[in-house]
């Protein structure tokens, strides 16, 4: 399904227009600003998140992870697979 277009007026610096215009047929050039748009705001959303996350793998909420993730992974495997074996 489609979405609706809007159109948005918003300035920019004149060369990189310049640069849209030679590299990019005038077509598709509505497309091409909006794909690049949309993959910024997914990496600031990203950024924003990861600021937000930061310190939540502290070692008093998570001790398990003193010996490092690396330990911490293999004994979670090895958990698995001594389940596994008693079924």
């Amino acid at each position: 399904m489609a979405s609706q277009l809007r159109q948005a007026n918003f300035l920019l610096p004149e060369e990189l227009i310049a640069e849209l215009r030679r590299v990019v047929p005038r077509g598709e050039q509505s497309r091409v600003v909006g794909d690049a748009l949309r993959h910024e705001l997914k990496r600031l959303r990203f950024r924003q998140t990861l600021g937000t996350a930061f310190g939540g793998w502290t070692r008093e909420r998570h001790p398990e992870l003193a010996r490092g993730s690396q330990a911490f992974v293999r004994s979670l495997r090895r958990d698995r697979r001594v389940k596994r074996a008693a079924r």
